[in-house]
């Protein structure tokens, strides 16, 4: 039998207000696929561990990419408002994508915030671009790129 790591990363959470229009980014622009999409359930979890009000009706929806099974979820509490992310931003999810120009085309034709491209420089010395976006609930995703020709 093979032994279980101590920790194994599952997936990242997002909250937002509307689960279909959050999904006309992950979905349609990212490339996420809903593995799984559940109704409220009044017993759940959330409640507590994100401070939800009792009486937020929830949808949930655990979303994959090719080869990455259930990587990202999102959990909708869309009857009750959203207060804005204080900034300083504390998280983000960081995604590598081929294509980040159709990324912050798409993402720009949604009405998302997409920051001034930046260049990125690794650890190791390599050069590519990172771009940030903010979904519709201001939550912050950062795309980045790095050429197979990077030096």
């Amino acid at each position: 039998m093979t032994e279980k790591p101590p920790v194994r990363f599952q997936r990242a959470n997002f909250v937002v207000a509307d689960l279909d229009r959050a999904l006309t980014f992950y979905e349609g622009v990212l490339g996420f696929e809903v593995t799984v999409r559940l109704g409220h359930n009044p017993d759940s979890y959330s409640f507590p561990v994100f401070d939800i009000p009792g009486d937020a009706t929830l949808g949930f929806a655990i979303l994959s990419l090719p080869g990455q099974p259930r990587v990202m979820a999102l959990t909708e509490i869309g009857t009750i408002s959203l207060a804005p992310v204080p900034h300083p931003r504390r998280g983000a999810i960081v995604l590598e994508t081929q294509d980040p120009d159709e990324v912050m085309r798409a993402s720009r034709a949604l009405g998302l915030h997409v920051y001034e491209e930046e260049v990125l420089k690794t650890h190791d010395g390599r050069i590519g671009r990172e771009i940030g976006i903010v979904d519709f609930d201001d939550n912050l995703v950062v795309i980045y790129l790095i050429p197979e020709t990077a030096a």
